[in-house]
C-alpha cells in the first residue's frame, strides 16, 4: 500500500508540473493525457520492477509507456527525480544507466544515450554507460548528451548541441547556429544555379 501511496502521490505531482509548465493546458484532468504524464507513469511501474529483477515485465509495461505518450522511451532502469517535464516529448530517448534529478525540463527528440555499443562492451557490467543529469538542468529539443558525464546543477543544454564532456553548475552549451546565405536570381525570377546543388543555400552572409 505503501508503494501505491507513493504512485498515487508522484502522479499527482507530475500533472501539477504539467499544468504550471505548459499553457496550452486548460484543465487539470486534460494533464492526464499528457504525454510526457502517461509516460513518467508507466516508467515509474517499470522502474519498480526492473527494482525488483522483474525485468520482462519492466519492458513490457516501459513499451506501452512509448506507445501510449507518442514514442517517449526511457529505459526501465533509468533513475528520474521529481517534477521532470519533458515539453512534446516524442523523440526522447532516455538510457538504462540515466540518472535525472529534480526539475529537469527536457525538450522533444533529446537524447541521453551511450557512446555505442562498441565501447560499452569493454566498459564493466556495473558500470554508468549514460548521463547523469542534475537538478534544474535544461535540455534543449534534438540535443544529444552521451557516456557517462555529469551535467552539473542549473546548466543549460541548447538544441541540436552534442555533448560528450561534463559540463558544470549553471553551465551553458550551445550548438554552432546555421548560416543565413542568398540566392541569386535572375530576371526571369529563376535560380540562376545549375547542378545537384542548385537548391542549396549559398554564399553565408557576414555576422554581426
Amino acid at each position: 500500500m505503501a508503494v501505491v501511496g507513493r504512485f498515487g502521490e508522484l502522479s499527482r505531482e507530475d500533472i501539477t508540473t504539467a499544468v504550471r509548465r505548459d499553457p496550452s493546458i486548460k484543465r487539470r484532468r486534460e494533464a492526464i493525457l499528457y504525454p510526457h504524464v502517461l509516460a513518467l507513469f508507466a516508467h515509474r511501474i517499470a522502474h519498480h520492477l526492473y527494482g525488483r529483477s522483474h525485468f520482462g515485465a519492466a519492458r513490457l509495461v516501459g513499451l506501452l509507456g512509448r506507445f501510449l505518450s507518442g514514442g517517449i522511451d526511457i529505459h526501465p532502469g533509468a533513475t528520474l527525480g521529481r517534477r521532470v517535464f519533458i515539453d512534446h516529448g516524442s523523440g526522447v530517448v532516455i538510457g538504462e544507466t540515466a540518472m535525472i534529478g529534480d526539475d529537469v525540463t527536457l525538450y522533444q527528440q533529446v537524447t541521453l544515450g551511450a557512446l555505442g555499443w562498441q565501447r560499452d562492451m569493454l566498459r564493466g557490467g556495473s558500470e554508468r554507460r549514460h548521463p547523469i543529469v542534475g537538478d534544474g538542468v535544461t535540455i534543449g529539443a534534438k540535443a544529444s548528451v552521451l557516456g557517462p558525464v555529469v551535467i552539473g546543477d542549473g546548466a543549460y543544454i541548447g538544441a541540436h548541441a552534442l555533448v560528450t564532456h561534463n559540463v558544470p553548475a549553471r553551465g551553458r552549451v550551445r550548438a554552432q547556429p546555421a548560416d543565413v546565405g542568398s540566392v541569386e536570381v535572375s530576371q526571369n525570377g529563376r535560380d540562376n544555379r545549375a547542378g545537384p546543388g542548385a537548391g542549396d543555400v549559398s554564399r553565408p552572409l557576414p555576422r554581426e
